[in-house]
């Protein structure tokens, strides 16, 4: 059993965030859903409480927690991806989903959690011993929203 757990927050709409997760991750399953027993003070009998899920290999549990907290790009979950189709696909089915296009490899997915869907390769870019390659790719990002992997490579190359 890990030591940490990721724990986000929702308001009232973890086992629908779940479902999508399961659906569009690699190596995402839902696991164990809790429900409110029929003595809970503030939520109806058998409404989900906690949705104990693996979201990309990691622990995580989706808590209906209630309006009073709103997610922010303060905090994001970043996914390495292999291809320029795994890059599409994923951010396609965020944004697709009701979710909206940031900057850079960023989204939000409607429930408003943060999304970066990173290309391994920008790693690799961003370590280029050349430092004008360098400077054309991280140019060439700095105007992307969904990185274009096949751009980054022709700026960098000049």
């Amino acid at each position: 059993m890990s030591k940490a757990t990721l724990c986000l927050w929702y308001d009232h709409t973890a086992e629908a965030a779940a479902a999508f997760y399961a659906a569009t991750f690699p190596d995402t399953a839902i696991g164990t859903i809790q429900r409110a027993p029929s003595d809970n003070p503030s939520t109806p009998e058998g409404a989900v409480l906690v949705v104990e899920m693996t979201l990309l290999g990691m622990p995580a549990i989706l808590l209906n927690g209630g309006p009073m907290y709103q997610h922010s790009e303060a905090f994001s979950i970043q996914i390495h991806t292999d291809d320029q189709a795994e890059t599409d696909r994923l951010w396609d089915a965020i944004v697709g989903n009701g979710g909206a296009e940031s900057m850079c490899s960023w989204c939000k997915d409607k429930w408003g959690i943060s999304w970066q869907i990173v290309p391994r390769a920008l790693s690799r870019w961003m370590a280029d011993p050349d430092p004008a390659a360098r400077k054309r790719g991280f140019e060439a990002m700095m105007t992307m929203k969904k990185i274009d992997i096949a751009a980054i490579e022709a700026a960098r190359a000049g």
